[in-house]
């Protein structure tokens, strides 16, 4: 199994201490972050694309690039890179730069986006959120497959004849993932087209989410795909630290203040440290403690969906840069080799 963290380069007020980082100093930690990441053994590190004031990260692949030569073995990836509203040849073109300054580590992590201000800001209408994706992620897998690219054009794409996309990958094509956030149809489309699946699930009751599992399974399937050799992630909230308290009472803080700012957008009910600690209980979606508590979660959401790679978010919210130094260190040098030496016994 594979281990990572992703983040979208949160910038504000921390909320403990009032103090505020700007974008300069997250992204100077987000590059430190990686390069731990990588030291302590992990796999993956994910940057999720936004364009907010309180996101620092609105080109996830120049802010890997940055980690690129300063790092050995971390597959560096988009988590996500928003398709719908981007250019799916200058997508592949940056990913393809990143894969060679990175000698074949790059990772591409396409969704909708579950924020819709690129919308707007790049000129595409909101009613054609599902159809911008779908065709620009046909042209996507189609610039991965060949150098030479013809394609017809459709409602949001220009027609291409016989153009080459360079540069061309380090590796021999760029891994794409499709990000989802439980919408059925977006399951199902990942299965038809035989990508691998990152299920986000940051609420609710994991167990609930397993029967999207085989859903998409069941489309791979059916289009004639091998479901057994797909691979899938799921991408939750939590944190980890030398114990339980302190775990708790440093995440809380921070990632309170980002779900009540967006519930606020969106007409959530306000969250609360008692909802918080449920949340971070044994059939919450929250994998907050310490590494032993952390380590049983993994284990006990891997046997519900039997995922090849996870996912956790720590850096929620603007939260003490050492701390998160700390976190990192731990997920990768305690919880990660406890979580494969459980699964390999």
């Amino acid at each position: 199994m594979e281990f990572g963290l992703y983040t979208f380069g949160d910038v504000g007020a921390d909320p403990v201490t009032g103090r505020r980082v700007g974008p300069a100093e997250r992204l100077s930690n987000l590059v430190e972050e990686i390069v731990m990441a990588d030291q302590a053994g992990l796999d993956v590190f994910g940057l999720g694309e936004h364009h907010r004031p309180d996101y620092a990260v609105s080109a996830p692949a120049v802010a890997l690039a940055a980690a690129a030569t300063q790092t050995k073995r971390i597959r560096l990836t988009s988590a996500v890179t928003v398709l719908s509203s981007d250019d799916p040849i200058r997508v592949f073109q940056q990913f393809a730069t990143l894969d060679n300054l990175s000698q074949g580590r790059a990772e591409i992590m396409a969704g909708r986006g579950s924020f819709i201000e690129s919308f707007p800001l790049f000129g595409y209408d909101l009613d054609d959120y599902d159809t911008l994706f779908a065709e620009k992620l046909q042209l996507l897998m189609q610039l991965n497959e060949s150098e030479q690219v013809s394609w017809p054009g459709g409602k949001h794409t220009p027609p291409i004849t016989d153009r080459g996309v360079y540069p061309r990958p380090y590796q021999e094509k760029l891994p794409i993932w499709i990000a989802v956030g439980g919408t059925p149809q977006s399951l199902a489309r990942a299965g038809v087209l035989n990508l691998p699946l990152a299920l986000a699930i940051i609420g609710g009751e994991p167990a609930r989410f397993a029967p999207l599992f085989d859903l998409y399974r069941q489309a791979a399937q059916r289009a004639g795909h091998d479901s057994a050799a797909l691979k899938t992630s799921i991408n939750v909230h939590g944190f980890v630290a030398t114990t339980t308290q302190d775990a708790a009472d440093t995440f809380y803080a921070p990632q309170a203040e980002v779900m009540n700012r967006i519930g606020r957008e969106r007409g959530w009910p306000p969250t609360n440290r008692a909802q918080f600690d449920v949340a971070r209980g044994p059939r919450g979606a929250l994998f907050v403690g310490s590494p032993a508590e952390v380590t049983d979660k993994i284990l006990a959401a891997h046997e519900i969906f039997r995922f090849d790679r996870f996912l956790i978010q720590m850096a929620i919210g603007v939260m003490d840069h050492i701390k998160l130094m700390k976190a990192i260190e731990i997920f990768g040098t305690r919880v990660a080799p406890e979580v494969r030496k459980a699964l390999r016994s």
